[in-house]
């Protein structure tokens, strides 16, 4: 059977049917949305960045602590690929990793995935000639602290060549789980 296509050559011109076929091809994307998470989160193996652990491991060594300190799935998750956008969007790759993960997260999580990069800038901002507390422009924002303990509890220490890390596989199905269905619209947020 042939892939139905809507009618249209311009959005202005579609219906109800054509906007139809475009929603149902569009739900299908879902059932392949974690893989294609999953194979670009492979592509920071052997990204070292400069750091001692390439960008894979310190995704992983992040997840890890989160996980074995009995943070939920979502947030694990978060932290798995809250730097996958480091060698696609290297200039903005907080926000590259919020916006993937928006529609799937609480409001929490993502705010904490968006501005983790900034958060993060207080342990090496002062030696690039920047404000090591530009994070608290952010201070009165109900999310700060969780950003902050974020950055402090997994992020900044995972760039341990020794740290003994869960493998990608362990992560999966957390993975799977989390891009199987939107937990809201992205068109009803600001």
């Amino acid at each position: 059977m042939a892939e139905q296509r809507a009618k249209f050559t311009q959005m202005k011109d579609g219906d109800a049917e054509d906007y139809s076929i475009i929603a149902a091809s569009n739900a299908k994307d879902y059932d392949h949305l974690a893989d294609k998470v999953i194979t670009h989160l492979k592509m920071l193996k052997n990204d070292f960045g400069g750091f001692q652990v390439d960008r894979l491991t310190h995704s992983l060594q992040t997840a890890t602590r989160a996980y074995r300190d009995g943070r939920d799935n979502e947030y694990v998750v978060c932290a798995l690929i809250h730097d996958i956008g480091d060698n696609l969007a290297p200039a903005n790759h907080a926000e590259f990793a919020a916006t993937i993960l928006k529609p799937f997260v609480s409001e929490e999580n993502y705010w904490i995935v968006k501005h983790h990069g900034i958060f993060q800038g207080y342990y090496f901002f002062e030696f690039l000639g920047l404000d090591k507390n530009m994070r608290d422009n952010f201070i009165d924002n109900p999310y700060y602290e969780s950003c902050r303990e974020f950055c402090e509890k997994y992020d900044q220490n995972s760039f341990d060549p020794n740290y003994d890390i869960l493998d990608l596989e362990f992560f999966l199905p957390m993975v799977k789980e989390l891009f199987k269905k939107p937990k809201r619209s992205i068109y009803l947020q600001s």
